[in-house]
C-alpha cells in the first residue's frame, strides 16, 4: 500500500495538543461548540451539538478518501477539547495543501491557542512534508478570521467570488492566502515572537 503523504501525527506544544480527530472526541467536540454557541455564526461551517457526529464522519471520510488529516485541539492544562482544525485540499503532487475548517471555544478566542496550533501545523507542514506552499481560506465576511490569517504572515492571493454556496442559498467569497516555503523562516521567527509575547 502506498506512503500517504500526510501520516497521522499528534502535534504538541506549550499550550496545546493537536490530536488526529475521530469519533471518541465526539462529546468533547460538543462541550468546545457549546462556548459560544459557535454554530449561530452564519459565516462559518462549525457544527451545532447535534451535527458533531455528521461533522466528524465528514472530516474522517476527507482524511480516507483525499488525504486530509482533521485534528482537535486540546487544552494541556486543562486536558479539554477546544476546536478543531484541519489539513485538507491536499495536493501531494505539487507540495501543497489548505489549513483550515478552524475553530475554537469563544474563551479561547483572542489568546496564544491560535498562534501556537499554526506554528504547529506550519512547521509540520513546511519542515516535514516539505510542503511548498500552504493556503488559508474564509468567507469575505468573516473579518476576525481575514485578520488573523494576515496577522500570521500570509499574504492575500485574491477573491474567488461566487465561490460556494453556502446552507442557505447564499454564494460564499472565498478570500485566499498563502505562506510558500522562501518565507517560512520569517513567518516562523514572527510567529514564535507573537506567541512568547501573548503568554
Amino acid at each position: 500500500m502506498k506512503k500517504r503523504w500526510i501520516e497521522p501525527i499528534t502535534l504538541t506544544g506549550l499550550k496545546v495538543v493537536l490530536e488526529p480527530l475521530s469519533l471518541e472526541h465526539l462529546d468533547g467536540m460538543i462541550n468546545a461548540v457549546k462556548d459560544g454557541e459557535l454554530w449561530k455564526l452564519w459565516f462559518t461551517s462549525i457544527p451545532s451539538p447535534e451535527k458533531a457526529e455528521a461533522y466528524i464522519k465528514t472530516a474522517l471520510d476527507m482524511r480516507d478518501n483525499a488525504g486530509a488529516m482533521p485534528f482537535i485541539v486540546r487544552d494541556r492544562e486543562s486536558n479539554k477539547i477546544i476546536g478543531c482544525t484541519r489539513y485538507f485540499n491536499v495536493d501531494e503532487g505539487n507540495q501543497r495543501l489548505e489549513i483550515g475548517y478552524t475553530w475554537y471555544s469563544e474563551s479561547y478566542q483572542r489568546t496564544a491557542v491560535n498562534t501556537e496550533c499554526k506554528y504547529l501545523l506550519l512547521s509540520h507542514a513546511f519542515e516535514k512534508l516539505d510542503a511548498i506552499a500552504v493556503e488559508f481560506r474564509t468567507h469575505w465576511h468573516n473579518h476576525k478570521s481575514r485578520a488573523a490569517i494576515a496577522r500570521l504572515g500570509a499574504k492575500q492571493d485574491g477573491v474567488l467570488r461566487n465561490h460556494q454556496r453556502t446552507a442557505d442559498g447564499s454564494y460564499r467569497d472565498t478570500v485566499v492566502f498563502s505562506i510558500i516555503n522562501s518565507e517560512w523562516p520569517a513567518v516562523r521567527q514572527s510567529l514564535m515572537f507573537k506567541f512568547n509575547n501573548q503568554n
